[in-house]
């Protein structure tokens, strides 16, 4: 009746480690409504910048977190997840950046999104928030955001 001592996989149970698929196939699976998409080079540099915010705490993350911040009215950059289901938990967050000025872009995967900020779980939106240990990635992102082209609009 005492518990079991736990067996030892050996290595050829053990599964090999997922890959990631490349930015191409990511590209396939997201939302209709992911304008502007971040480049292959971008992505890149945005995850890099995540990375050195949530090191910093100066990253907000999270629908509830991240619309509340835009709200009280602070400033950065927010990063969107492309393939999130159901759209709707993040398609009023575009309209409120513009209405903010604030930069925006989406990214392919909520996976990597979360990865780069140092959670286990995907997230599907980040505002990450101007700090002096990386300013340079952090200027450098927004300026190449802003250059993005802009959604299609209906007018």
């Amino acid at each position: 009746m005492g518990k079991r001592p736990k067996e030892k996989e050996t290595a050829e149970e053990q599964k090999p480690a997922e890959e990631r698929p490349d930015y191409e196939e990511l590209v396939q699976r997201i939302n209709i409504i992911s304008q502007p998409l971040a480049g292959k080079k971008l992505t890149k540099k945005v995850y890099k910048t995540v990375k050195k915010a949530a090191k910093a705490k100066s990253l907000r993350r999270g629908v509830k977190e991240v619309q509340k911040c835009i709200r009280k009215g602070e400033k950065g950059i927010v990063i969107l997840a492309g393939d999130i289901s159901p759209i709707d938990v993040i398609s009023h967050l575009p309209v409120l950046c513009e209405e903010n000025k604030l930069p925006y872009c989406f990214v392919p995967a909520k996976i990597d999104l979360g990865a780069a900020s140092c959670t286990k779980r995907p997230t599907s939106i980040v505002l990450i928030k101007s700090h002096d240990d990386f300013s340079e990635n952090y200027d450098e992102c927004v300026e190449e955001v802003k250059s993005l082209p802009p959604p299609l609009s209906s007018s």
